[in-house]
């Protein structure tokens, strides 16, 4: 494979970043392990941060289609390793849900039972939110319409991706050492989903969303784990993450950066990416 180092690294990483975050969902709904959502929100933010410290080296860990289309608009990265970055973190997230599975469907079952679930009807996305995500927020008594989701979804990205580039590029001279870097976008990813996560359970990743939810269809629940026929989990936790991102993109080249290296600021802009994202 030509591009084998960084499909190994944004599956890798895509892996342990949606078994860590969908992992600690799970937990507080099968067992009520967590009491609020800042805990779920830094469970995720840990698991990000974890796999950006493991597999940046392979990859610059992506980790997330919008941040690598993302990479692509702003000529970060060819559009040629689109197709390798996409395949890998779809399968590094759906080998994770699948071990997700694995772990944890006696204990699914139990409570299925406990509760009188029956798995694929509509009652069981309480079970299937542990995999992927849905508006409202099936914990949350927020009233969401699909275009309210669509946008929240986008936002949030797009706070994530430019986020993501202030961290990272080397004009914004406020930035923090490149080796804590991926603490900082970990709590970024907290703060989100503190933020939106009552409306929409905060996606900001479609492959952290698809490749669960096909392993939860998959897995019995059916129409459950795709309830809107009319596609619009797909605009909403695949379509808007990738827009989100891109704009943040332009956002990012277009407003942020020149403002960043203004004439007579002593600042280069370049970017602390290594030479393979390029």
């Amino acid at each position: 494979m030509r591009y084998k180092r960084e499909f190994i690294g944004e599956a890798l990483g895509t892996f342990v970043l949606v078994l860590f975050g969908c992992g600690s969902v799970a937990v507080s709904v099968l067992f009520d392990a967590h009491q609020g959502l800042m805990q779920v929100a830094l469970a995720w933010g840990i698991g990000v941060t974890l796999a950006i410290y493991l597999t940046r080296h392979l990859s610059c860990a992506h980790l997330n289609p919008a941040v690598s289309l993302a990479m692509v608009v702003s000529k970060r990265m060819s559009a040629r390793k689109l197709p390798t970055y996409f395949g890998a973190q779809f399968a590094g997230a759906v080998l994770a849900g699948l071990i997700l599975y694995a772990l944890f469907a006696p204990s699914i079952a139990t409570y299925e039972n406990a509760h009188g679930i029956v798995r694929g009807t509509p009652e069981s996305i309480k079970t299937a939110m542990m995999f992927g995500e849905f508006y409202p927020n099936p914990g949350s008594t927020a009233a969401v319409s699909l275009p309210l989701a669509i946008g929240t979804e986008a936002f949030g990205t797009f706070l994530l991706v430019m986020m993501v580039f202030a961290l990272t590029e080397g004009c914004n001279v406020g930035r923090p050492n490149d080796a804590l870097a991926p603490v900082f976008i970990g709590l970024t990813v907290t703060s989100i989903i503190c933020l939106i996560a009552p409306l929409t359970q905060a996606g900001l990743n479609p492959a952290r969303d698809l490749g669960p939810r096909m392993v939860a269809w998959l897995m019995g629940w059916g129409d459950a784990a795709f309830p809107d026929h009319s596609g619009g989990f797909l605009h909403v936790y695949v379509f808007s993450p990738l827009i989100g991102g891109a704009l943040a993109s332009w956002f990012f080249g277009r407003v942020l950066e020149p403002a960043m290296n203004f004439p007579g600021d002593n600042c280069d802009c370049k970017s602390d990416e290594p030479d393979s994202t390029k």
